[in-house]
């Protein structure tokens, strides 16, 4: 330890504060020490060159150790606040930093996604699945392993990947390799991994017009330029996506259940949309959000599973099949695309974390994860059925409410004549939560209406807030009526609108 002189001249008192904001409560008594010097030095309350107290005077002032004070000062000395020599004492330094300019603090204001009734991305986990994932989890921890302690594989572990192979070829008929899953963080993020490992800056995405405005946004942030291709009653329409950008390289797509209008994806129309992507070598973005939860017969078969993953990525998440909060998402990936995918994802975020995956592929082997879908499936049917008849009888008609077969949200739509002006007024006059139907246009004329959420909903708060929105669309459409000159002849939205 370097041995600290004492100074024959200097202050008998320092200015210090030994209090103020800069002081770190609970701290030691040579840590808050240093930090009272170092507010001195840099506020230049004491001037460079000038000297610093003997040690005994210092301790005398403040109430301190000897020792305290001879460690703070070594602090000083070894950061540059201050010198040493021997046999003359310690100094401040020549040199110190100069003290930043206060500025006023930028408020930064982060919006918390909207919970309450009707909000989109809400979900529920049955009490007994809660138990299980707990005891799982549980037992995992306990098992502690060397995998934790050392990167992993950039795709992510062997067994929750096996887990997932198994449930896409029993629930959504698509067989793969579990060498061909990977794990992620959710669809966004797997967006940006597979389109950094495909594209190049520029490169042209076809995106569906009405579609998921956050999907649009995260391709235009990596650099991509998106292009809206129109949706009618069979899904997105390929012939208008070929004359607007014949030479995309990727389209991101929800085939099974549109979002938002609901529509499926008619087989002519899909056998079409992969003619074009095997022309024009390009590949097909699948996200299939909510294909588990369908109320009506078996779930559609998945477009991967028709193309046999030869040009589509399959995108799915446990965000609403389990919970948002586990932040595990996955993709089926071509066999050619493993290599250039996985190298993409090693050095972005080197790999997934690796505490959950082994709990979540228990969750998924144990059948209890199978059994918490079959649950709340039947929770979201009455929540989506009370939300429909409410809407339709509390609206008198104004509001057209098809109810879907599939999914977590429906949309509740006004005649395609009503002036836009007229969902915006009746959403926030009512307070509701929920999207606006023209919020997921791009360049498409929007149909006026609402984009509402019913799982992960009480049924008597899901009433009421569609009670409270019904009655104000009704009372803005009395006192604003429809748009000038009526509808468009040939709107591709009042296609979607009549079917």
């Amino acid at each position: 330890m370097q041995k600290i002189p004492t100074n024959s001249l200097g202050k008998a008192e320092l200015p210090l504060d030994l209090t103020g904001p800069h002081i770190t409560a609970g701290a030691s008594s040579a840590h808050r020490l240093y930090q009272a010097l170092c507010e001195m030095i840099v506020g230049g309350l004491v001037k460079s060159g000038e000297p610093l107290p003997p040690s005994r005077t210092l301790a005398k002032q403040t109430g301190f150790r000897r020792n305290a004070v001879v460690t703070a000062y070594e602090r000083l000395i070894a950061d540059g606040f201050a010198q040493a020599t021997v046999g003359s004492g310690t100094f401040v330094a020549a040199r110190i930093p100069a003290r930043a300019v206060a500025s006023k603090k930028p408020k930064v204001i982060v919006e918390a996604p909207k919970q309450g009734a009707l909000s989109l991305g809400c979900t529920h986990i049955d009490e007994r699945a809660v138990q299980r994932l707990r005891a799982f989890v549980g037992r995992r921890m306990r098992a502690f392993g060397s995998e934790h302690l050392h990167y992993g594989d950039p795709r992510g572990s062997n067994e929750l990947r096996v887990a997932i192979a198994d449930h896409l070829l029993s629930a959504r008929g698509l067989r793969c390799d579990p060498d061909q899953i990977m794990l992620t963080s959710g669809t966004l993020h797997t967006l940006r991994i597979v389109l950094g490992a495909l594209l190049k800056p520029n490169d042209q995405v076809w995106c569906e017009d009405p579609g998921y405005p956050t999907a649009r946004k995260t391709i235009a942030q990596c650099g991509y330029r998106t292009v809206a291709v129109p949706v009618d009653a069979h899904g997105l329409q390929v012939a208008r996506g070929r004359s607007a950008a014949p030479g995309a390289r990727a389209a991101y797509v929800t085939p099974s259940h549109q979002f938002p209008l609901g529509v499926q994806m008619s087989m002519p129309r899909r056998l079409e949309l992969l003619d074009w992507a095997k022309q024009a070598g390009a590949f097909v973005f699948e996200d299939d959000y909510d294909s588990e939860f369908r109320y009506d017969g078996a779930p559609l078969m998945s477009l991967a599973g028709i193309d046999h993953l030869q040009r589509v990525i399959y995108m799915g998440t446990f965000a609403k099949t389990l919970f948002p909060g586990l932040r595990i998402g996955y993709c089926a990936l071509p066999e050619r695309l493993i290599g250039d995918v996985t190298a993409a994802r090693a050095a972005l975020d080197r790999f997934p974390a690796t505490m959950l995956e082994g709990a979540v592929a228990d969750m998924l082997n144990s059948g209890a994860f199978a059994a918490n879908l079959k649950r709340v499936r039947k929770l979201y049917r009455e929540a989506r059925d009370a939300l429909a008849e409410t809407l339709e009888a509390a609206s008198g008609g104004a509001l057209s409410v098809p109810v879907p077969s599939q999914g977590l949200h429906l949309v509740a739509r006004f005649d395609p004549s009503v002036a836009p002006v007229v969902a915006a007024e009746a959403k926030h006059a009512a307070g509701a939560e929920g999207w606006l139907l023209a919020e997921t246009y791009a360049r498409t004329r929007p149909l006026p209406g609402f984009v509402l959420g019913f799982s992960g909903h009480a049924v008597p708060q899901l009433v009421a807030a569609a009670e409270r929105l019904a009655k104000e669309s009704r009372a803005r459409l009395q006192t604003k009526g429809r748009r000038p000159g009526g509808p468009d002849e040939g709107s591709v939205s009042e296609s979607v609108a009549a079917a």
